[in-house]
């Protein structure tokens, strides 16, 4: 499995303005319906929130991965978000969060949800790969440096 499996390239926004996690939440579901227009926006924000109550996704070095399973999805969904600024995704290590992942996957589909994670945390891990998403100029360039490094995994 590969990212680009999964990601469209609509799905991708350079310069989110949300300032705080709520608003985060709200325009990372939009960014997903770009991509999948007829996706049901309430659950899959009611998903992501019921997540984040559980422990925040934000992993740290700025960087989140909200996620999860719903049946409001046929199989991965999924989009990048990036905040220039950052902001507080109450992130392990208290840093403001800049670049968001959303997954989201099928109730039934626990081993898909675990690769995309899994392939999605393999990307972001390396710290060379994590600067150039962060100054990455526009959403095209960050769709295409997520799946040429993502193809070098």
């Amino acid at each position: 499995m590969h990212i680009s499996d999964f990601l469209d390239r609509a799905a991708v926004e350079a310069d989110l303005s949300a300032t705080n996690k709520v608003e985060a939440l709200h325009a990372l579901v939009e960014l997903a319906a770009r991509a999948h227009p007829s996706i049901d926006r309430d659950a899959l924000f009611e998903t992501l929130s019921a997540r984040e109550r559980l422990q925040s996704t934000g992993v740290g070095e700025g960087y989140a991965i909200p996620h999860g399973k719903t049946n409001a999805v046929d199989g991965i969904v999924a989009c990048v978000g990036r905040s220039r600024a950052g902001l507080d995704f109450e992130s392990l290590d208290g840093k403001p969060t800049h670049l968001f992942f959303v997954l989201l996957v099928p109730e039934a589909s626990a081993a898909l949800h675990l690769k995309a994670l899994a392939r999605v945390s393999r990307l972001i891990r390396e710290p060379r790969v994590r600067e150039a998403l962060r100054s990455a100029e526009t959403a095209d360039a960050l769709f295409e440096l997520i799946i040429s490094e993502d193809a070098r995994l």
